[in-house]
C-alpha cells in the first residue's frame, strides 16, 4: 500500500514538473552524457520546429548548424570536467541554432549540469534573440546613416549660406562702397544702385527665413501646434494633389519637446505618403487621449509588406520609431499591399508642473 501511494505521488510530481517546464517562455531541454535529448519543452518545440516525440532520444547536434557541432561537443565535455554547475544567460555570448526547416537563428544560452545515478545530465535554457539582434542592427544602421544625413544637411546649409548670404553680403558691401564714392558725382546712379541693394536685401531676408525654416519650423513657434499641423496638411495637398482630411482640436497645445515631436512625425509620415503611397486620399488624426498624444496618418495607397527588409538609405520609418522612442512612446505601422498604410504613434505627455 505505501509503495502505491509513493508511485502516485511520483506521478503527481512528474506531472507538475512537466507542466512547469511547458509553461516556461524559454526553450528548456536536457541531454544525457552522450548528448542525446531526454527532455524537451513546448517552447523548444516552437523555437526549433521539432516536436518532443521527434527529437527525444536523438542527438543535440540536430539542433545546431553542422559547422558548430564538433566545437560544441568539445565545449560541453570541458564544461562537464570543470565542476562548474551553471553559466549565466545574458553574458553577451551568442550561439547559433538550427530550425527543422534549415533556418539558422541566434540564441542566448544558460547551461547547468547534474550528476545522477545514470551519469551526468546537462540542462540548457535557450532564448531566441533574432528580433533583439535585428532591432539592434537596425538601430546601429539608422544611427550611422542618420549621422551621414546630418553631415549632408550641414554641408547643404553651409553651401546655401555661402552661395546666397555670403555672396549677397559681399555684393552689398561693394555696392555700399560705390554709393559712398559716387553719391555726389552721380546721384541718379546712386539711387538706382540703392534700389538694387534693397531688392538684394529682400532676397537675402527670404533666403535666411527659408534656411531657418529648414532647421526649425517657424510656423510652429509663431502659430502653435494645431495651426502648424493644418499648414502641413494644406501644403501636402497643394504639392501632391491628394486630398487630406484632418481631425485635430484647434485649441490643442503642447510643451516642448512634445510639440516638435508631434509636428515632425506628422511631417515625415505625410512625406512618406507623397513619396511612396500613390494614394487617392489621406486621413490625419491628432488628439489627446488621457495622458497620451495619439497621432494617426492613414492612406489608401499601394501599401507594402511590413516584414520586408528595409531599403538601403531609407530612414523614414526607422526615424519615426526612434523619435517616438526618445519620448518613451511607441509607433506602429500596419500595411497590406494594395490596401494602404496606417502609421500610429502614442506618446505619453508629461506637462510641467
Amino acid at each position: 500500500m505505501p509503495s502505491s501511494v509513493t508511485l502516485q505521488s511520483d506521478d503527481v510530481v512528474a506531472a507538475r514538473l512537466s507542466g512547469l517546464l511547458d509553461s516556461a517562455m524559454d526553450a528548456i531541454l536536457s541531454v544525457d552524457q552522450h548528448q542525446n535529448v531526454v527532455l524537451y519543452n513546448r517552447a523548444a518545440e516552437k523555437i526549433f520546429g521539432w516536436s518532443a516525440d521527434e527529437i527525444r532520444g536523438r542527438p543535440l547536434s540536430l539542433l545546431m548548424p553542422s559547422r558548430f557541432r564538433a566545437g560544441h561537443a568539445e565545449s560541453v565535455q570541458r564544461f562537464g570536467q570543470t565542476g562548474v554547475t551553471s553559466r549565466r544567460m545574458g553574458d553577451g555570448t551568442v550561439i547559433m541554432g538550427l530550425r527543422k526547416n534549415g533556418e539558422e537563428f541566434p540564441m542566448e544560452a544558460a547551461i547547468s549540469q547534474l550528476d545522477t545515478s545514470e551519469g551526468k545530465l546537462y540542462t540548457v535554457i535557450l532564448r531566441d534573440i533574432t528580433e533583439r539582434l535585428r532591432a539592434r542592427e537596425e538601430l546601429a544602421t539608422f544611427a550611422a546613416e542618420a549621422s551621414g544625413v546630418r553631415e549632408q544637411e550641414k554641408t547643404r546649409i553651409a553651401r546655401e549660406l555661402h552661395d546666397e548670404l555670403a555672396q549677397s553680403l559681399t555684393a552689398l558691401k561693394m555696392d555700399t562702397i560705390w554709393v559712398r564714392d559716387n553719391l555726389q558725382a552721380d546721384p541718379a546712379g546712386a539711387t538706382a544702385r540703392l534700389s538694387q541693394m534693397l531688392a538684394m536685401l529682400d532676397a537675402s531676408v527670404a533666403a535666411t527665413r527659408r534656411i531657418a525654416a529648414d532647421l526649425r519650423p517657424l510656423v510652429l513657434d509663431d502659430l502653435g501646434l494645431a495651426p502648424a499641423i493644418e499648414w502641413l496638411v494644406q501644403n501636402f495637398t497643394q504639392r501632391s494633389g491628394v486630398p487630406c482630411d484632418l481631425d485635430i482640436d484647434e485649441e490643442l497645445e503642447l510643451q516642448e519637446p512634445y510639440a516638435t515631436a508631434v509636428f515632425r512625425i506628422v511631417q515625415e509620415s505625410l512625406f512618406n505618403v507623397g513619396k511612396h503611397a500613390h494614394a487617392g486620399s489621406v486621413q490625419v488624426r491628432v488628439a489627446r487621449e488621457g495622458g497620451e498624444m495619439v497621432l494617426c496618418v492613414q492612406d489608401d495607397g499601394v501599401g507594402f509588406q511590413v516584414s520586408d527588409p528595409r531599403k538601403p538609405q531609407s530612414l523614414g520609418l526607422v526615424g519615426l520609431r526612434e523619435r517616438a522612442h526618445l519620448l518613451q512612446g511607441r509607433l506602429t505601422v500596419a500595411s497590406t499591399p494594395g490596401q494602404g498604410t496606417r502609421v500610429e504613434a502614442r506618446i505619453p505627455v508629461r506637462e510641467p508642473a
